[in-house]
């Protein structure tokens, strides 16, 4: 489906919501409504000059009631194609969504007089937000009438109560009196209060302070769609990507809508599940018709490939891990276009440290490190960069000093808690990994990287049945993550529990790469233990296969040769085959030639007591078998 196009009317929409955030304290909505307005073109922004309303007037696109189904959304990441086929299924609009429903004019005309009357106070209270001073606010707009001042009143009282409880939150710090997080009584019986006084208004920001997050969220979206304050927050509300998919037919936007489709994307990206649909969708907000210049839409593309095709270390997966760690060439060629775009921009720039770090990229990384750190040292996402590039150069003590300025500057950041684990695991110190991860759980229970964080550290003390729980955890999360499932299987078979282990790294299977062979031979050490042989051997011969059909060394596979030929031996199975693969095994310089020379003679003389010919057995083979023989292994049959 295709975006709609961006048009005058949007363009004055952003302008406006740009000033409409910005004299309410939302700096984030009103960066988010600024940057998006620059990066539209400038003839459609110089077009969209001229007197602008102070409160939301629906657009022609917006006022289309569409019937087009929601672009279809995923889950989760890249399943395999059979998979997403049921996602390709169209969501009709939910008959109880709101709809566009902008303020009357009588409402317009009483609040504009309201806010003449209270010009004065606004103006000081909007300074006195803009030097955080939000205590002062307050008494200035006790007798507020008009709908801004209450909810410049009402939010600075939230954000006074929300430092409040941080600063008697760190007080307690490191003793048993302190929460997991910090509890803001005050806020809870502030915004009981705000959804009483305000139960019938029709405000779009008064809306957007009442409790019921999702319902009063829609509400104001429906009446102001372009504060994405309120995106934000009914993003937070979502748990999974099934849980959007029910959400995406409540919104009172037509699912071609810019609004819509970045929410999809943000959300997504948030929840670290997004899928080649929402590529696509960055792609079409990222057309000329739309916002080409866009940084943040740029930001949000190169996550999507971040997500879609990267992932981060396991140290305790080790050789194991190293199949899924795919090409990030498009997400940092992403990242470097952005850069150059804004060279100082900071968002996402850990996403993009990450994506160094994985790809070992010493060069660049320690470059953007250096640079960022006179740019501005006090910012979280620049303490992860540095952080990250100690921790390449194995100096983890230096990395985690970095990681936890970051906490200290943003308790909520949840990548520096989860780097902090990971260099603790890389420390070998498992206490303090646990207590890392939680901390990051606490932050973000919808994150799958802090539970997996959790089996591993859980794992390194040896307590399989812990490190279990948090590997189901960190699956439910995120179903077809392949080093998941294999971290699970690991623990069922240090377990013993066998079945269980063959079960998960079965299921790994679904998701990996078709010539992945680590899950494979695994399998087969886990079937030779069961006494399975026949099929170990069929793990092995796959090994063998894939190795041979890639060119591989000898050296590589021998190992698989070797139990392939074993078990054709015991069994009587195809000893042609097993004789090509021994003849190349023995010819090698692998560790498996005495055995291979050795399997090799029992094999030719079986052969030859199969055909009756008395001898060392050194006729020639059935031209048949060894040519199928030898397309199989990769080899030449011995003359």
């Amino acid at each position: 489906m295709e975006a709609l196009p961006v048009d005058v009317e949007m363009v004055a929409a952003l302008r406006d919501a740009a000033r409409q955030c910005d004299d309410r304290g939302l700096l984030v909505a009103s960066k988010w409504a600024a940057e998006l307005l620059l990066s539209i073109a400038p003839a459609k922004r110089q077009a969209g000059l001229g007197p602008s309303t102070t409160t939301f007037i629906p657009t022609k696109t917006e006022e289309r009631q569409l019937e087009d189904p929601p672009m279809p959304i995923s889950p989760h990441p890249s399943p395999p194609a059979d998979i997403t086929a049921g996602n390709s299924l169209p969501l009709d609009k939910h008959p109880h969504a709101p709809t566009l429903r902008p303020l009357s004019e009588e409402l317009i005309e009483r609040e504009k007089q309201l806010q003449a009357l209270e010009a004065d106070d606004l103006m000081a209270c909007k300074a006195f937000m803009d030097n955080k001073q939000y205590i002062r606010a307050v008494p200035r707009l006790r007798n507020a009438k008009s709908a801004k001042a209450v909810f410049m009143k009402a939010y600075s009282q939230f954000i006074v109560s929300e430092k409040n409880s941080m600063t008697n939150w760190y007080k307690l710090d490191g003793s048993r009196e302190q929460q997991p997080n910090p509890l803001n009584r005050v806020s809870t019986v502030l915004l009981k209060n705000i959804s009483a006084t305000i139960a019938d208004t029709r405000d779009p920001w008064l809306l957007f302070l009442r409790e019921e997050a999702i319902e009063s969220t829609l509400l104001s979206i429906a009446t102001y769609p372009w504060n994405w304050s309120a995106w934000t927050v009914l993003g937070e509300c979502v748990y999974d990507g099934e849980e959007l998919s029910s959400i995406l037919p409540l919104l009172p936007l037509p699912p071609s809508h810019p609004l819509v489709q970045m929410f999809q994307i943000k959300t997504l990206n948030s929840l670290n599940s997004p899928s080649e649909n929402e590529l696509v969708l960055c792609d079409r907000l990222l057309h000329e018709d739309m916002f080409p210049k866009s940084t943040w839409i740029m930001s949000l593309r190169a996550c999507v490939l971040y997500h879609l095709h990267g992932t981060y270390f396991s140290p305790l997966l080790g050789a194991l891990n190293a199949h899924v760690c795919t090409d990030f060439g498009q997400a940092e060629a992403q990242f470097k276009k952005i850069l150059t775009i804004e060279d100082c921009r900071v968002d996402d720039i850990d996403v993009y440290s990450n994506i160094l770090y994985v790809t070992e990229n010493r060069l660049e990384l320690s470059r953007l490190a250096h640079e960022l750190l006179v740019l501005d040292k006090d910012r979280p996402e620049v303490c992860c960069l540095v952080g990250n590039h100690y921790s390449l150069r194995s100096q983890h003590d230096k990395a985690i000093k970095y990681f936890k300025r970051a906490t200290q500057l943003d308790r909520t950041y949840l990548s520096a808690w989860t780097l902090m684990g990971h260099e603790y695991v890389e420390m070998k110190n498992a206490h303090a990994a646990i207590e890392a991860y939680r901390k990051a759980v606490d932050v973000n229970r919808k994150d799958y990287r802090a539970w997996y964080g959790l089996g591993q550290a859980y794992e390194l003390l040896s307590m399989h049945d812990y490190a279990l729980y948090y590997y189901q955890h960190a699956t439910s999360l995120r179903p077809y993550d392949v080093r998941i499932w294999q971290a699970q299987g690991m623990c069922y078979q240090e377990m013993g529990r066998y079945r269980e282990a063959l079960e998960c790294l079965k299921r790994a299977l679904i998701g990996a790469d078709p010539f992945e062979t680590a899950i494979r031979l695994r399998m087969a050490g886990i079937y030779k233990i069961l006494e399975e042989l026949s099929e170990e051997a069929v793990c092995h011969n796959y090994i063998v296969e894939t190795y041979a059909a890639n060119n591989r060394p000898i050296n590589e596979y021998a190992g698989s040769c070797v139990e392939v030929a074993k078990y054709h031996v015991a069994h009587g199975g195809d000893l042609e085959l097993a004789k090509v693969y021994m003849e190349r095994v023995a010819a090698s310089n692998s560790e498996y030639v005495a055995q291979a020379t050795e399997l090799l003679k029992k094999i030719k003389s079986a052969i030859a007591e199969k055909k009756g010919v008395v001898g060392d057995g050194s006729g020639a083979a059935s031209g048949m078998g060894a040519s199928a023989a030898t397309t199989a292994s990769g080899g030449a049959p011995a003359g």
